[in-house]
């Protein structure tokens, strides 16, 4: 605090703001250096194909691919269904296994909202992780 004296109405009283402003400078620069910079997005699967030489493994045939065609059939690992059967067999596939993963592979022609369908009930089936495939993920580029 600060005074001032040599005033006809008495002794004034000022407080001291450079304390304060000092003290707000060192909070702006701590929540500046502990808030990320980079933005994080989303986490997305890919399936990483196998190399030329080798034959396909056990786990690399459990792998759940749903193909969605460019007239909305469906196939399940090349074996067709439709929108009403996929939730119950996607339930089928998965009552053994640990890791619930599957694959959606759309029509480049197909419009977003019948693959985010696709992606719907697999989700109401239980399935815990749905990772997106596209023409190059799958040649391998």
């Amino acid at each position: 605090m600060g005074m001032q004296v040599g005033t006809n109405k008495g002794v004034m009283v000022e407080p001291n703001v450079v304390p304060f402003i000092d003290v707000l400078l060192v909070l702006l620069i701590i929540f500046m250096v502990i808030t990320p910079l980079t933005p994080k997005g989303l986490e997305a699967l890919i399936p990483q194909p196998a190399p030329p030489d080798q034959k396909m493994s056990a786990a690399d045939q459990r792998t759940v691919v749903i193909s969605v065609n460019r007239d909305q059939t469906m196939l399940i690992n090349q074996e067709p269904t439709d929108e009403n059967r996929l939730g119950p067999r996607l339930e089928e596939i998965f009552k053994t296994r640990a890791e619930r993963v599957v694959f959606v592979k759309g029509d480049p022609e197909l419009e977003f909202q019948v693959v985010a369908r696709v992606i719907d009930i697999a989700k109401g089936a239980g399935i815990d992780k749905v990772g997106l495939m596209t023409a190059k993920v799958e040649a391998g580029q």
